[in-house]
Order: C-alpha cells, then sequence, then structure tokens
C-alpha cells in the first residue's frame, strides 16, 4: 500500500501493548525466520530495507519518510513474468473452485480483501468521499501505489488473492472475496469489514503492497490494537488477530524466504495500529499484509513474479491454516 493509502496516517513510533507477547511468540519462529534472511540475503542482499505501509501507523519501529507514489492513472506497464508463461499481471483463472468435500478447513470460513481496486483512479470523486471508520473520518478508498514501471497495487493483490483463495479452497475452507475485479471502484474501507462481519469469518486477511522509498524492502503483518470508541470496539479480536497475525508472518517467511521489514516491527514483521478502519470496523480476527514494497526494485522484481507471488499466497494459506486448525 502507498503512504497515501485508505487508512494511512503518519506513523507515531511507540510500544505496542502487545509487543512483549509478540516478541515471546516471534522467538518461537525464529528458526524457520533465519532460513527465510539466509535465502534472503543470498537472493536480494541485507542492506535493502523492506516496503513501507500505506496502512501504517502507530507500529513499532522506524519509518522512513514518505515518497511519492505514481498513481495507476493510465495503462501500467505489465511486467514480464519468470514463468515464461503470461504476464506477470495475470492471475489464475477468475472463476473460483468449489471448495473440497472434505479437508482441514471444512465449515471454515475465510475472507479475502484485496486491497484498492485496478479501476479506482477512473473514480476519483467517489473514493475521495469521507466514510465514517469508527474513530474518525477517511477518504473511502485510494488508488494505491505502483512499481515504478507502472504496475498497479490493485493488479497485484487481485492476484494474490486469486491465488490464495484457490489454495484455502483446496482445504475445504468457503472463502469470499471484498472484490473480484467485478466492481467499477472501492469497495470503502467501512463496506470492507462489513463484508467480513457479515460473512461470520473465522479469519479475514487484506492483501497490500507498500509505496515506501527505494532501499526499504520486504514484509510486515498489520495487527489490530485495542480500540473502544465510537463505532469501533476490537477489543474481542485483538488476540485471536495477533494469533493470527504470528502465524501469517511466520508462514510467509518460511516460504517466501522473505525477511521482515527493516524499517518497521522491530525485524519481527509485526505491527500494531489503532488507526485502520478495516481493522477497527471489524468484529472478526483480522489482520493486513504488505507483503513488499513496490517503489524499491528489488522487492518490485519479486512482487512482479509469478512463482513469487504462488510462494507469497501459500505462505499466507500455511499461516490461516495452522490458525484455524487451533
Amino acid at each position: 500500500m502507498s503512504y497515501t493509502g485508505p487508512d494511512f496516517e503518519p506513523p507515531q513510533p511507540r510500544r505496542s501493548p502487545l509487543r512483549r507477547p509478540l516478541t515471546v511468540a516471534v522467538a518461537a519462529l525464529v528458526p524457520g525466520a533465519l532460513l527465510g534472511w539466509g535465502v534472503y540475503a543470498a537472493v536480494g542482499g541485507p542492506d535493502d530495507g523492506d516496503g513501507g505501509g500505506s496502512d501504517r501507523a502507530g507500529g513499532a519501529g522506524t519509518s522512513a519518510a514518505p515518497s511519492s507514489v505514481a498513481p495507476a492513472s493510465s495503462a501500467p506497464a505489465s511486467p514480464g513474468d519468470d514463468d515464461g508463461k503470461k504476464p506477470a499481471g495475470s492471475s489464475p483463472a477468475p472463476t473460483s473452485k468449489a471448495p473440497s468435500a472434505s479437508g482441514p478447513l471444512t465449515g471454515k470460513v475465510v475472507v479475502i480483501d484485496p486491497g484498492h481496486n485496478p479501476a479506482n483512479f477512473q473514480h476519483a470523486t467517489e473514493i475521495n468521499r469521507k466514510v465514517n471508520v469508527g474513530t474518525h473520518w477517511k477518504e473511502c478508498d485510494t488508488t494505491g501505489t505502483a512499481t515504478n514501471a507502472g504496475w498497479p497495487e490493485a493488479k497485484f493483490t487481485l492476484d494474490v488473492a486469486h491465488r490464495l483463495r484457490d489454495l484455502l479452497q483446496e482445504q475445504g475452507a468457503t472463502v469470499k472475496l471484498t472484490q473480484d475485479g467485478d466492481r467499477s471502484f472501492g469497495p470503502c474501507v467501512d463496506e470492507r469489514a462489513r463484508i467480513g462481519n457479515e460473512a461470520k469469518a473465522d479469519a479475514a486477511i487484506s492483501i497490500h503492497a507498500d509505496g515506501s522509498g527505494a532501499g526499504n524492502r520486504g514484509f510486515h503483518v498489520i495487527m489490530p490494537g485495542s480500540v473502544h470508541e465510537g463505532a469501533a470496539d476490537t477489543r474481542a479480536i485483538v488476540a485471536p488477530s495477533a494469533e493470527l497475525g504470528e502465524r501469517v508472518a511466520g508462514g510467509f517467511v518460511r516460504v517466501t524466504g522473505t525477511a521482515p521489514s527493516n524499517y518497521l516491527g522491530d525485524g519481527t514483521g509485526l505491527v500494531t495500529r489503532t488507526d485502520l478502519g478495516g481493522l477497527n470496523l471489524s468484529t472478526v480476527p483480522k489482520v493486513f499484509i504488505e507483503c513488499g514494497n513496490m517503489r524499491d526494485s528489488k522487492d518490485a522484481a519479486l512482487l512482479t513474479s509469478g512463482s513469487w507471488r504462488q510462494k507469497a499466497a501459500q505462505g499466507m494459506s500455511e499461516g490461516i491454516v495452522s490458525f484455524l486448525r487451533g
């Protein structure tokens, strides 16, 4: 997500109330994380930071100065796919497979929220209108960020959402997307939360990519902090969302070999925020994941790779399966 994301406010460095238990939990993931970092260093170099968060504020760690984000306002370049079969912007077949008759997630409902919408740039008036996100009013949505070559975050998120959906359905889950490229814009951030709530999701995940400065690399998972104000009350979902976030982060490291953010989360890849409408209005366990930084050339090379996006989806899937199986 870009720094101009619908839920963005400038980061306020502070210690999260969940930091101590999260640090303990992340310690249990150290062996796998170290292996992931080793692979990451081999392919990208340890001196490159990870992506920043457009839906970030109040997370631990130091954030880089915001960079300008180029909206996907014209036909973006579609980077070559390393699989050599189709453009990297291509998704698996949009028709979803029926859930398996049986599987470890039979009876479970997962809501996947592909961040932004590829057509948002054509609807500036609609996406700029303010909606109530519980604690304050915020823009309905934004265009998201893009790679320096012009490939938009919204296409990345929808592609990964399709891949994740298929993996979870193979495990027997019932999967619902907040949008599937079937809307002219949005949905707004409040509706994205409402879709998960109305589905009574056992887990919800919002997929994004960052728009931070060059040199910032890696992923981070954003979890809700405790909020009880206006229409927002996250108290019941803070603990399960933290567990979901830890498991998704662990799966992501193991499968992709990508290091956690080098500028947020103190190296854990975990950030807690209380300003995001998509989390504050949720009544079901929910996290955001910023998969990397589209404005860094090395991270962009991963994000535009079809085979890496499949690994990203697999990592998320393994984390969600682990969470839902307890």
